[in-house]
């Protein structure tokens, strides 16, 4: 996993303050989030809640009529609150931190008069590993759209990077699993290089079996091949363009992804701000041997005058 600034989380923060984000399977899921240890503190007592969604200045939980929190959220002037969040981290253990909030609405949830949903504002800014694992899944998903199209050539620097211990993989065709040489990536979809026939490949739905390192992980992705191409000087070879089923594409693929673009585009902004630094340097080393070149011809031409006269 990339080393994320200080900078970034301020990015993370300001981009997406507003955004709220459902608490789905996949979601909690792909943070590594334990449900069974989020719970809701109040007046010194703590109680289970299920975290329905929530952006980095507000959350809604879901809990039940019936008990301790909402008689104590529901009072006419409710006292102040915290979420208990509680994440697995890549070693195993388990972090879990508190953000403070206050009750902002409750309304009845889905119609279901044993269960309340309600709004808490958070009243301070979330523990930073919150904006990071957050951020991360939010900015992926917002540039799987904006960046769908944007092509990773796969070289040894490249799949480093991206987490990818070797361009090799493993693709299902009708049920038959067949090895492939993997050439670019991309949010939308990826490149092979594969024996066969164009005949019997093309259109064909398919299952990308991609190993991904930091944490080890082996993704499935779904798809469509939807062209084919002859490589030079092997009529046994095809590079076939694969297009990604959209709907079933793990959130964790798209946050690989986004890492490496991420990562990329910072080093060449830091590379055009290095060139441009020192591109104003020597404009004005220049600009100075220019001012000292015309002093001293002015000096010349005056010593020259006063010779003259």
């Amino acid at each position: 996993m990339a080393i994320i600034t200080t900078q970034q989380l301020t990015k993370y923060y300001d981009d997406y303050k507003a955004v709220e984000l459902s608490f789905t399977k996949d979601i909690i899921k792909t943070l590594s989030m334990d449900p069974r240890q989020v719970y809701v503190k109040c007046n010194g007592s703590q109680w289970p809640c299920i975290v329905n969604s929530s952006s980095f200045s507000s959350a809604k939980i879901i809990v039940g009529t019936k008990g301790g929190a909402f008689k104590e959220l529901a009072k006419k002037d409710p006292p102040p609150c915290s979420i208990k969040y509680s994440f697995y981290q890549a070693d195993g253990q388990l972090l879990s931190f508190f953000i403070s909030g206050k009750v902002a609405s409750i309304a009845q949830y889905m119609n279901n008069s044993d269960l309340a949903i309600i709004t808490i504002n958070y009243t301070q800014r979330p523990p930073e590993d919150f904006i990071e694992m957050i951020g991360r899944l939010l900015d992926a998903t917002t540039n799987a759209t904006r960046r769908k199209d944007e092509r990773i050539t796969l070289t040894p620097d490249s799949c480093r990077k991206l987490g990818i211990p070797k361009a090799e993989c493993v693709i299902t065709i009708q049920g038959v699993p067949r090895h492939c040489i993997m050439r670019d990536l991309s949010f939308s979809g990826a490149k092979i290089i594969i024996l066969g026939l164009a005949q019997f490949l093309k259109d064909k739905e398919v299952q990308m079996s991609i190993e991904f390192d930091d944490p080890h992980e082996v993704l499935d992705l779904k798809g469509k091949i939807v062209s084919t191409n002859e490589v030079e000087d092997r009529k046994d070879m095809l590079a076939a363009n694969i297009v990604y089923d959209e709907a079933t594409l793990p959130l964790t693929y798209k946050i690989h992804i986004n890492n490496y673009l991420s990562t990329v585009r910072k080093s060449e902004l830091d590379q055009q701000a290095r060139n441009e630094k020192a591109a104003v340097q020597q404009a004005i080393q220049e600009q100075r041997k220019a001012a000292v070149q015309q002093a001293r011809q002015a000096a010349q031409q005056a010593n020259a005058t006063q010779a003259n006269s």
